[in-house]
């Protein structure tokens, strides 16, 4: 899995932060380089969940700000456009951009919502720097996960054209397991050619870099995995509705209160109780990223 970007989505309370730091650190585990990206832009605690007691400075502030408060950075709907100098090493940030976990987990931060204040409504900008930030290395052999917002509005913004593969967490309820069923679709979509709307854009050197971004994307596919699975019998109901859509799960979390208690407390995520699980999960991404690894 080394390089890859691995985007972590889901409806809301689904359990996408739950499966980003525990991925994480079972990756970690294994003597792997792994780097996370908080790119939801409302919820906090992410770095609680890592053992930090202050999360990084979001990214951003290095970027100059949102274009709705006065600052450079653009929202990709209405400037589909890279953003300028996006590509960055560890050395060019200042060491309050990120953090590293008691597991050499590299963690960053996009940016937050709250104290932008009125009229900053407009996330954009930020789903922008989530798409185009690459932070270089020698070896570029880290693995990053990127834990974005709840829903699809980050997806219509394009953040999926800039991932490997998109990791969809999905809880026993309708809305998860439509959610996945909708990204499989988006991601067969883009991998044959479809192209984003660009009705709205006036320019069409615009619209040729819209198209362009998802024509070239490196997108190969969604993967999915079960989270707060009470029982065999709603395991196999979501597996038989997931299969429907041709989606195979590669694994399934228990419901476990520790976890739930963990995030109340805003408390270390410990990966004791889902050790075994996590390891499996983690050996077959690694074989639907490398098909002959295993």
């Amino acid at each position: 899995m080394a390089g890859q970007r691995i985007g972590v989505f889901g409806k809301g309370g689904c359990g996408k932060s739950t499966v980003t730091v525990l991925l994480a650190k079972t990756i970690a585990a294994m003597h792997r380089d792994v780097g996370v990206l908080d790119a939801d832009t409302t919820n906090v605690g992410l770095h609680l969940a890592f053992g930090l007691d202050h999360g990084p400075r979001p990214l951003l502030d290095y970027f100059g700000g949102m274009i709705f408060s006065g600052g450079r950075v653009t929202c990709p709907v209405d400037d589909p456009s890279p953003l300028p100098g996006a590509t960055i090493t560890l050395d060019q940030l200042a060491k309050d951009y990120y953090a590293r976990t008691r597991d050499d987990i590299l963690l960053l931060t996009a940016g937050k919502m709250g104290g932008q204040g009125p009229g900053a409504g407009c996330d954009g900008p930020i789903a922008k720097i989530v798409r185009d930030v690459r932070i270089e290395s020698e070896d570029d052999q880290r693995v990053w996960l990127i834990d974005f917002k709840a829903g699809f509005e980050d997806t219509a913004r394009g953040v999926i054209t800039s991932l490997d593969w998109a990791l969809v967490v999905v809880d026993p309820t309708v809305a998860a397991i439509d959610m996945a069923m909708n990204m499989k679709r988006i991601s067969d979509q883009m991998r044959m050619g479809s192209v984003p709307a660009t009705e709205h854009l006036k320019s069409p050197e615009l619209v040729r870099i819209a198209e362009k971004i998802f024509r070239e994307a490196p997108l190969k596919g969604i993967l999915c995995v079960l989270n707060k699975v009470r029982d065999a019998e709603t395991e196999g109901f979501v597996r038989a509705r997931l299969a429907e859509a041709g989606i195979t799960p590669i694994g399934t979390v228990k419901e476990d209160p520790r976890i739930a208690r963990s995030w109340l407390r805003g408390e270390l995520l410990e990966t004791a109780p889902t050790d075994q699980t996590f390891a499996q999960i983690v050996a077959r991404l690694e074989s639907a990223v490398h098909p002959c690894s295993i």
